[in-house]
């Protein structure tokens, strides 16, 4: 039976947008049943007919992105020009897939092989997966794994957060639209408290989840009773360190927009500055400066930030800011909560961030930098890595080599970039460790997550 009613509510407004009813066991039987029987025949298609749909998507998500832009910025606050970016980088996921997946997914041969032996590995799909996917970035978060996810051959059940339904809808259609079988990736309107029977059902083949780390233990434990395989994309409290020979205003200009994209709301936004002390002044000064420059206001207007995606996570973030100050942390800009409707967060700056402050503790899901000083680079380190998260980092540094050297052997995470934002690409693989999760999302790594690796020898 069904629950209370799922809803949509304008983060700019206060104003409800929408309520969608909830499936009943009736309506979830359908869309289960059916995508497990068009996963069955979809596995048996070509992947040339596989790559013609995805292709489809990607075309109708360039013609669609204006639509798909305004249904972001109604649900959850994103700016138009940043939902128009998303949608054209689905496009290029889409893409991807369809133009690389065939040789990703072709028999390879046993190495060393034995002479006149038939020995190969193939890569077969295991039949329905269950995507449990965010509000922050509605469309990117289930293209990531769709794309790979529907090549892999595969069907795709789409659990989607209860306050961007419009954008689930929106994808069904689209993919629908782009000649996949009515049914092959499907949206279930479903409460949290009914995903758990869903992932024992038998015809749920794999979970995958992008969400809270609370969320993925939750996930993670049901997926092991119920021994199905599952990616867990979780939190993360990104550390980006400002060596001594840094480029400031590279790093200033850089780290603001990595800290402010989707107003904060990212998994892979940066966290934590932690700065050398001979430029700590020099950079925080910078980066406040960078700050205090970005627009704030209605997403559907030419500003940076719109508001952030619901009024308890605006609370939430507010709290962590004041009992960080409380503790200690230097307020240098925004801080305050704004009078009036809609759930707005200005851009803020908290110096003198140390352990035992929100801040250096917990991720800051929204628009609030933390400064944390470092004496050395080693210190920096130790900073860097004093977290339960393992998503994303950087470091600024004009000696290149020198960057390489702890982005790859030093700092620990999935994801470390020298001079520039941590960001997710098709071609190169994603993922994070520690309370972070684990697998990996994109390039062959993540579209062999869902398949059966199938040893096949001839005697």
């Amino acid at each position: 039976m069904a629950g209370r009613a799922l809803e949509s509510v304008d983060p700019t407004s206060g104003q409800r947008v929408r309520v969608w009813p909830e499936l009943d066991g009736a309506g979830l039987e359908r869309r289960v049943s059916t995508a497990h029987a068009e996963a069955a025949r979809w596995a048996r298609t070509s992947l040339a007919e596989r790559a013609e749909r995805l292709r489809g998507a990607a075309r109708l998500f360039g013609e669609r992105a204006e639509a798909l832009a305004l249904v972001m910025a109604e649900e959850m606050g994103k700016p138009l020009a940043q939902g128009r970016a998303e949608a054209q980088k689905c496009a290029l996921a889409c893409e991807f897939y369809a133009e690389h997946a065939p040789l990703m997914l072709a028999d390879e041969a046993a190495r060393p092989a034995r002479p006149g032996a038939r020995e190969f590995v193939s890569f077969r799909p295991l039949g329905v997966v269950l995507a449990i996917m965010p509000w922050n970035f509605p469309l990117w978060q289930v293209v990531r794994c769709a794309a790979p996810t529907l090549m892999a051959g595969n069907g795709l059940l789409l659990k989607h957060a209860e306050n961007v339904q419009g954008c689930a809808e929106a994808l069904e259609a689209l993919f629908q639209d782009a000649g996949l079988p009515r049914g092959l990736c499907a949206n279930c309107a479903l409460a949290v408290a009914r995903v758990p029977a869903l992932i024992h059902d038998r015809r749920i083949a794999a979970v995958t989840l992008t969400g809270s780390t609370r969320a993925g233990r939750a996930v993670a434990a049901c997926a092991g009773a119920a021994l199905k395989k599952c990616v867990l994309e979780l939190g993360g409290s990104d550390p980006y360190l400002v060596l001594a020979d840094a480029d400031l205003e590279l790093a200033a200009r850089t780290c603001a927009v990595a800290r402010l994209i989707n107003a904060g709301q990212s998994c892979i936004a940066a966290k934590r500055f932690i700065v050398l002390e001979p430029v700590r002044a020099e950079f925080t000064e910078r980066l406040v400066a960078e700050m205090r420059a970005k627009t704030v206001g209605d997403p559907r207007t030419a500003v940076d930030l719109g508001p952030l995606a619901r009024a308890d996570l605006r609370d939430s973030l507010h709290a962590q800011v004041e009992k960080s100050v409380e503790r200690g942390a230097r307020l240098l800009l925004g801080g305050e909560r704004p009078r009036g409707p809609g759930s707005f967060y200005p851009p803020s700056v908290l110096a003198d961030v140390v352990a035992g402050q929100p801040a250096y503790e917990e991720e800051l899901f929204g628009p609030v930098a933390a400064i944390l000083a470092a004496r050395d680079e080693a210190h920096a380190l130790v900073l860097a890595n004093d977290t339960r998260y393992g998503l994303g980092a950087a470091v600024f540094t004009r000696d290149v080599e020198r960057g390489l050297r702890l982005a790859k052997e030093e700092l620990q995470a999935g994801c470390v970039f020298v001079n520039d934002f941590v960001r997710s690409d098709p071609r190169l693989p994603f993922g994070g460790i520690k309370d972070s999760g684990f697998g990996r999302e994109f390039a062959s790594f993540g579209l062999r997550e869902f398949v059966n690796v199938k040893t096949v020898v001839v005697g």
